[in-house]
C-alpha cells in the first residue's frame, strides 16, 4: 500500500467537541473538521481496507511516531473516503469545537532574536549562534484558548512565530539532512513578560508563565510546505497587522537550527522549535502597547493557517474556560 498511495499533505489538529471531555485526532477537509477514528470506520464499514490503529487514533502523536507510513496510511483513508462516506461521518465547523494544543510535546525549544530588524528593535546585536531557551509545559495552550495576563506582570507581550514538529528522533544530524526530520508546521504565540524577562536575568519565568504558548490550530505536514524559509509571517493585534516579515528574514534557517540543536540535545517525534519572531512586538514600540484584557493575538503564516487567541486576566475566567484551561495544564501524558 504505501508504495502505491497518493500521499496527500494534510492538517492535524486534537480536539474535543464542545460538551465532551473526549480528546480526539481531526483532520481538516476543506472548511470542517472530521474525527480520524470515526472517519476510519465508516469507511471499514463500507468494506474498504483501514490500517487497524486509525480505528482509535486520538492524538497527532500517533501519526508521528509511525512516520512515513503513518502518513501513508492516513493518506489511504482520505483517499478512500468520499462523498457518501464522508456524509456519515460528523463534521465539524471549526467553531464548533474546542481546539487542543496541536501536539504534546517532550519538549518546546524557542530561539530569540532570529530576525535580525527583531534584535535592533529590541536593542541588541544579532545573535552570532542561536540563543535558545525552553517554554515550560505549563504554558502549552491551545487556538482560541485564553491568554491568562498574570498577577506578577504589568508588560505583557506578544510574538508571532512558526514553529517546528520534529517527526523523528534527531541527533547530531546534519543541515543538509535536517528538514528530513520534520513532521510538519504549526503556530506559536511566545507570550512574553518584558518585565521578569529582563528583571530575572535569564528568561525561564518571563517565557513560562501558564498559557503563555499558544500552538496551533492545526500541524500542516512538511509535505504542503515547499519552501519553508519563504512564507510570509504576521502577527495581529485586535486585528491589527504589527508584525510583517517573511521566513526568509531567518538569521538562522530551520535547517540549521535542527542540526545545531541536535548536536546536543536530543530531539524526539512531536517534539517543538519556536523558530523566532520577526519585528514590530508591542514593548518596543513608541509607546509600548502592552497586553490588556479583551485583546485579541493572531499569528498568521501563509499555507499553515491563523492562531486566535483572548486576553484576560487571570481571575476572570468563566467557568467553562477556565476548567478548560486547567485541564491543558494538567496533562501528564507529555
Amino acid at each position: 500500500m504505501a508504495n502505491s498511495t497518493f500521499v496527500r499533505p494534510v492538517k492535524l489538529a486534537q480536539f474535543k467537541t464542545k460538551g465532551s471531555d473526549k480528546q480526539c485526532l481531526g483532520v481538516r477537509l476543506g472548511d470542517v473538521v472530521c474525527d480520524v477514528a470515526e472517519l476510519a470506520r465508516a469507511v471499514r464499514a463500507s468494506g474498504a481496507a483501514v490500517a487497524e490503529w486509525l480505528l482509535d487514533a486520538t492524538t497527532t502523536l500517533a501519526v508521528i511516531n509511525r512516520g512515513r507510513e503513518g502518513i501513508e496510511q492516513l493518506s489511504a483513508l482520505l483517499n478512500a473516503q468520499g462523498g457518501a462516506r464522508r456524509a456519515a461521518v460528523a463534521a465539524y465547523n471549526e467553531d464548533a469545537i474546542e481546539f487542543l494544543p496541536a501536539v504534546y510535546p517532550s519538549k518546546i525549544l524557542a530561539i530569540g532574536r532570529n530576525y535580525a530588524d527583531h534584535a535592533i528593535e529590541g536593542g541588541g546585536e544579532p545573535p552570532k549562534a542561536p540563543l535558545i531557551f525552553a517554554k515550560l509545559a505549563n504554558a502549552l495552550s491551545a487556538h482560541n484558548s485564553p491568554i491568562m495576563l498574570p498577577t506578577i506582570s504589568e508588560t505583557i507581550d506578544w510574538e508571532a512565530e512558526l514553529a517546528v514538529v520534529i517527526g523523528r528522533r534527531a541527533k547530531r544530524v546534519s543541515e543538509a539532512e535536517a528538514l528530513n526530520y520534520v513532521f510538519g508546521y504549526a503556530l506559536m504565540n511566545d507570550v512574553t513578560a518584558r518585565d521578569l524577562q529582563r528583571k530575572d536575568g535569564q528568561w525561564t519565568r518571563g517565557k513560562g508563565l501558564d498559557t503563555f504558548a499558544p500552538l496551533g490550530p492545526f500541524v500542516t505536514t512538511r509535505d504542503e510546505i515547499l519552501d519553508v524559509q519563504d512564507l510570509k509571517i504576521e502577527g495581529l493585534l485586535n486585528g491589527v497587522v504589527t508584525q510583517s516579515s517573511n521566513t526568509s528574514k531567518m538569521i538562522f534557517s530551520i535547517a540549521y537550527l535542527i542540526s545545531y540543536i541536535s548536536q546536543g540535545i536530543t530531539l524526539e517525534p512531536g517534539d517543538v522549535i519556536a523558530s523566532g519572531t520577526p519585528e514590530g512586538v508591542g514593548f518596543f514600540r513608541e509607546p509600548p502597547v502592552l497586553l490588556k484584557p479583551g485583546d485579541v493575538c493572531e499569528v498568521r503564516v501563509e499555507r499553515i493557517g491563523t492562531l486566535r487567541n483572548e486576553v484576560v486576566k487571570d481571575d476572570e475566567l468563566d467557568p467553562f474556560v477556565a476548567r478548560a484551561a486547567q485541564q491543558v495544564l494538567e496533562r501528564t501524558e507529555w
